[in-house]
């Protein structure tokens, strides 16, 4: 395989918690990536099958090929996973997995101007489908829209003046590469706030990716259609990398496990909490396996850095489950 090949995070804990309770139990692997996960499931279980999911037709072209040896027991779809669920109709998934963020394909083979570090187009776009680049969202939305975007996605409190800088650009001729972008950011924030931790435009590549690719909004429907979907006893996790992924996915698993308080605000999110008579049998539809989420090993750290951020949630569907059965 040319490239980068892609290290599954946190793979020992998630094979630890997500057994299969049959030998030819169904995986959804919701955002297939490069395959690492879905390649070690089938490798450990060798009568399941997996259904991939991902937006980016150049990324499962990579999965296929790396799974290729399990060519008869995977499937594939491409779409967001949001509406790939939506649209399910086969057997309830005894498995779903949910590796949520972006790859370092994305950041280092792309071209789509996911990161800073390199000079590329200004797009951000995870699938061809979706309706506009990044640099279309800072060419057409008004200055306090990309200012709230910037602060609420990126947790950006240099927001305003980022923003502002973007407009002012923008009547120029408008800002079409990531060079561009990144200058525009350093040149706007004090120079006090260039040399932290991070470099200055981060946030704001991080926020606007959100924005382009819906990533939260999509991340709480896709949930939720997940829990709905899953079969008895099946099992989900969540494996997020930055606090706002995270927020969405404890916010929705603490809310099917009967935590009505768990919604609180969440960006993106449209749904108020589900009453307890919708649930399964009016009870919770979840038991939350893991009570707080797991983080990766400081040796995993250490041999995998882009790990670093990382959390896991895992829930079981409890019974009486509303997943549709094997046809």
């Amino acid at each position: 395989m040319v490239g980068i090949v892609h290290t599954p995070v946190m793979l020992d804990e998630i094979l630890s918690f997500l057994v299969p309770q049959s030998d030819h139990a169904l995986m959804l692997d919701c955002t297939l990536g490069e395959g690492g996960h879905a390649e070690a499931f089938l490798a450990r279980y060798p009568g399941i099958s997996c259904l991939g999911i991902d937006a980016d037709p150049d990324i499962q072209a990579r999965a296929r090929e790396r799974l290729s040896p399990y060519a008869g027991r995977v499937m594939y779809r491409q779409g967001y996973f949001d509406d790939i669920l939506e649209s399910w109709d086969g057997r309830s998934p005894d498995i779903v997995l949910f590796d949520l963020g972006i790859s370092m394909f994305h950041f280092a083979e792309s071209g789509r101007g996911f990161g800073h570090g390199k000079d590329e187009k200004l797009d951000m776009r995870l699938s061809p489908e979706a309706p506009r680049s990044a640099a279309r969202l800072l060419a057409e939305e008004p200055e306090e829209e990309i200012a709230r975007i910037i602060y609420v996605y990126g947790e950006e409190r240099m927001s305003r003046r980022i923003a502002k800088a973007i407009v002012q650009e923008r009547r120029k001729g408008g800002i079409e590469t990531t060079r561009e972008l990144a200058e525009l950011v350093w040149n706007a924030v004090p120079q006090a706030y260039r040399h932290g931790r991070l470099h200055p435009a981060t946030r704001t590549f991080q926020a606007l990716r959100i924005a382009v690719n819906d990533e939260l909004g999509r991340a709480e429907r896709g949930i939720r259609r997940a829990v709905a979907l899953l079969a008895s006893g099946g099992l989900i996790a969540v494996l997020s990398f930055h606090s706002l992924e995270d927020r969405v996915a404890k916010n929705v698993l603490r809310e099917f496990a009967g935590h009505r308080s768990a919604n609180d605000g969440f960006p993106g999110s449209a749904n108020p909490p589900i009453p307890l008579n919708e649930r399964v049998g009016g009870l919770p539809a979840l038991e939350l396996v893991t009570k707080k989420p797991l983080a990766p090993t400081p040796g995993e750290i250490a041999r995998n850095p882009a790990s670093r951020s990382a959390k896991l949630r895992v829930a079981r569907k409890m019974g009486g489950g509303t997943g549709r059965t094997a046809a």
